[in-house]
């Protein structure tokens, strides 16, 4: 796992301050920083089983987990635009909410589905249902998301995501970025191999059987113990995910990103859980990323941590908080 410590000089000479602290002054206070844009390694060639060959990630995710208690509206949602303000202008970064403000807010309904030892999780696999719902109800079918995430790059690319399915379904390959678990102003890298596809596409009505998990997702099968094994909602938790698209973020030479804020909270009770602020760089090829704009994502990112250090909560992604919901130990991967 790449992991970093402090932010680059910026990428332009406005240095704009937070206060009466810079980004960048706080993050000197760190030891040298060693950046990762251009060092994350190459996946080593090789095919599946039926002979197509390992992917290579194409999307570039960041990430800050927040804390939820500062989300009580839709307008708090946009409340983290000030945030964004002053690392954009610092280094050279584009900043666009005005085109955002009318965006319709999305409703989320969200289970993850394991066994009662989470052993999908504990083995790096998510397993997770979602609902979109507009004026009130259901938009389409449930989309089904399977994943596989972890730190090492060639065994997320070597693990099949792929269902063995009727319909069709999209593979998502992604590089996600978020800060250190332990402290502000530095990185640590997870590869997260996506498969996302219908409900209706599977045509098993035992859904909470793992022998129909396996015959789904074979690259399941190694973590089987017996026949007639069952799988539940996890911690008997259903989400409900607010999604605020705020703005529009450019990076330069054609690189830009739609970041979203959302809070995660439990259906019923509605008690909040925990936030996000994301934003995502998709491209077909690594060699689309210009150096120039990558350095300054990373700048970027970097110096967003200290200004929203007050939202920030460490240690965390959204999955780990629900599996950690009833306090039962499991063995993150993340």
């Amino acid at each position: 796992m790449q992991k970093s410590h402090s932010p680059v000089k910026p990428a332009k000479k406005n240095d704009k301050k937070l206060g009466s602290t810079s980004p960048q002054q706080m993050a000197n206070q760190e030891p040298e920083y060693t950046s990762w844009v251009g060092k994350i390694p190459h996946i080593e060639p090789g095919v599946y089983s039926d002979g197509l060959p390992y992917p290579d990630f194409n999307y570039l995710a960041f990430k800050l987990i927040l804390k939820p208690n500062r989300f009580i509206s839709r307008d708090s949602l946009f409340d983290f635009a000030r945030v964004i303000k002053a690392p954009a202008a610092t280094y050279g970064v584009d900043f666009n909410v005005s085109n955002y403000i009318d965006e319709p807010t999305k409703i989320r309904e969200i289970i993850f589905i394991d066994t009662d030892d989470f052993r999908l999780y504990n083995n790096s696999f998510i397993l997770r249902r979602r609902i979109t719902y507009v004026n009130g109800f259901p938009e389409g079918d449930p989309e089904i998301v399977f994943k596989f995430r972890n730190a090492d790059l060639q065994t997320t690319a070597e693990t099949d995501v792929r269902p063995q399915i009727q319909g069709d379904y999209q593979v998502k390959f992604k590089c996600q970025v978020l800060p250190l678990k332990e402290k502000l102003g530095g990185v640590r890298i997870l590869y997260s191999n996506n498969v996302q596809f219908p409900r209706k596409n599977v045509t098993q009505s035992d859904a909470l059987s793992f022998d129909v998990l396996t015959q789904v997702f074979p690259t399941l099968e190694k973590l089987k113990q017996e026949e007639g094994e069952k799988i539940n909602l996890v911690n008997g938790a259903i989400i409900e995910e607010v999604l605020q698209d705020i703005c529009l973020l450019d990076f330069g030479e054609g690189i830009t990103a739609k970041a979203n804020v959302g809070i995660w909270r439990t259906r019923g009770e509605h008690r909040p859980l925990i936030g996000e602020f994301a934003y995502q760089i998709k491209f077909k090829d690594r060699r689309e990323l210009n150096r120039e704009s990558m350095k300054r994502a990373e700048a970027f990112f970097l110096a967003l941590q200290y200004s929203a250090k007050d939202w920030i909560a460490l240690n965390a992604t959204k999955t780990g908080v629900v599996y950690k919901l009833l306090g039962n130990a499991s063995k993150s991967n993340e």
